[in-house]
């Protein structure tokens, strides 16, 4: 591959620490709003091109995430390499820091899968631009909270689009994945008085549901999820959750999850749209939680961080409503809307300030 075919990102960083173990890359997408703002992932790739592949497309989406939220931040992503149940330390989280503290704050860390907020209480130690601590150590904690709040609004912002009022109630939600973000997303689907079918790969996450919730519906997979008789499909773990195989047989109305990268091609867009299923687009829904970690940036308040997750359904509505103007995917009229923040927002930077 040409080490310059980036898709566009501004720079590029490999990180290597032997002694540790570490080989991260960190992927700066735009800077234009400010400065890239986005979690580390820590994941046993197959191949280096996975983990450049996932990178790149990661940080593309923060940019478009921190746009649409609202931030003033641009977006960047970091991934490492390897096994965490296996080679995470304490050395290696403070060698990551050292090379995030070295790009001087063009790049803000937090966390992703595989990364917690101990981690990034250990990463403070050695750079000042990592969000996500605990609260202990004077952080938002886990952002997975305001995450599941941000999906829950959009979701309503889609129920109302499709059977004209913002509410689940009497509506069954199919959640993929009961990890960070997904089990506080039942909690709100149950509370707003859905019914919740959902399946996860790991037992422990079952076993949650099974004593905090056992009026959630638990299936085998995600095969037997998709083709259950579900009104939301909510993709909450890993991405790619919609292709060629999944779309066909998916049985749901509305497709509104937490996960990143939920389209496994750009194609499967139009697939959802001819099947007459309405997908909102991720970036947008799952944004509570960079809204949350950036918020501590300046000192965090929750309340005032939550009010401005819930702003998600308002900036949902105004995403359908634009693509039913302009008849197009709402994944493209928020890719409209995000860019032209970007770049009526990135412009001011050229007006001189002495």
């Amino acid at each position: 591959m040409d080490v310059f075919d980036t898709d566009g990102h501004e720079q590029v960083v490999f990180c290597q620490d032997r002694a540790t173990g570490l080989k991260a890359i960190i992927g700066i997408y735009s800077t234009a709003l400010g400065p890239a703002l986005g979690g580390t992932r820590f994941y046993p790739y197959e191949t280096e091109a996975d983990a450049l592949a996932d990178v790149l497309k990661l940080s593309r989406g923060m940019a478009y995430k921190n746009a649409m939220a609202g931030l003033d931040l641009g977006g960047g992503k970091a991934v490492i390499w390897g096994d965490p149940a296996r080679i995470k330390s304490e050395g290696l989280l403070r060698a990551y820091g050292r090379f995030v503290e070295s790009l001087r704050g063009r790049y803000y860390t937090a966390c992703d899968v595989g990364t917690y907020v101990q981690d990034m209480d250990v990463i403070a130690r050695e750079t000042k631009y990592v969000t996500g601590r605990s609260v202990e150590h004077g952080g938002a904690g886990d952002s997975s909270v305001l995450t599941a709040w941000g999906v829950f609004q959009g979701m309503r912002a889609a129920a109302e689009h499709t059977w004209g009022t913002p509410s689940l109630r009497g509506r069954t939600v199919g959640v993929a994945g009961l990890g960070k973000v997904g089990k506080y997303l039942a909690g709100h689907l149950l509370e707003d008085g859905a019914t919740v079918v959902a399946t996860d790969v790991s037992e422990a996450a079952l076993e949650w549901a099974r004593t905090t919730h056992p009026e959630i519906q638990l299936v085998p997979d995600t095969t037997a999820l998709i083709t259950s008789d579900i009104d939301v499909y909510a993709p909450c773990a890993l991405g790619g959750a919609l292709n060629d195989d999944t779309v066909p047989v998916l049985r749901a109305k509305v497709v509104a999850g937490g996960a990143n990268n939920q389209l496994a091609h750009a194609g499967v867009g139009k697939l959802l749209e001819d099947r007459g299923i309405l997908y909102t687009p991720d970036y947008v829904l799952n944004a509570g939680g960079v809204i949350q970690v950036a918020d501590e940036i300046q000192g965090f308040n929750f309340e005032r961080a939550k009010l401005r997750a819930t702003g998600i359904f308002e900036t949902t509505r105004r995403i359908l409503h634009l693509a039913g103007d302009e008849g197009v995917p709402p994944a493209v009229a928020a890719d409209r809307l995000a860019e032209r923040r970007m770049a009526e927002v990135g412009r001011l930077r050229s007006i001189h300030l002495n």
